[in-house]
């Protein structure tokens, strides 16, 4: 297997991962790897009136977590956020952009409200 097709496999397990952690806290995955014209959204879950849009980030070591996520891609999921919300959101939703940091050994590190413009 190369590189890219591991990095894509350990990204799948991540998200997997990660969704079971969401369940865990009460949250109901609605949807998973979206794909949209102007960005992917890892996982959409649900708790409540609360519906987030989660950008899931796997790395081998949880040094690495500080830095997994940038403006720019935060950007990218609030972009395709967007374009989802119209198909996903109810009246009266709270909608929010998520993180999920996942390292091996370690607990997931989650950042509810992580775009704050």
């Amino acid at each position: 297997m190369n590189r890219r097709a591991e990095r894509e496999a350990r990204g799948r397990r991540g998200e997997t991962l990660a969704a079971w952690y969401l369940r865990f806290k009460g949250w109901r995955i609605v949807a998973r790897r979206v794909k949209t014209p102007r960005g992917e959204v890892d996982l959409i879950a649900r708790r409540g009136r609360t519906l987030a849009f989660v950008e899931v980030k796997w790395r081998s070591s949880a040094d690495l977590l500080d830095t997994a996520v940038d403006p720019y891609r935060l950007r990218r999921v609030a972009a395709a956020a967007e374009v989802l919300a119209a198909r996903h959101a109810r009246p009266g939703d709270t909608l929010r952009i998520d993180v999920l940091l996942l390292a091996p050994g370690r607990f997931p590190r989650h950042m509810a409200n992580a775009l704050i413009s």
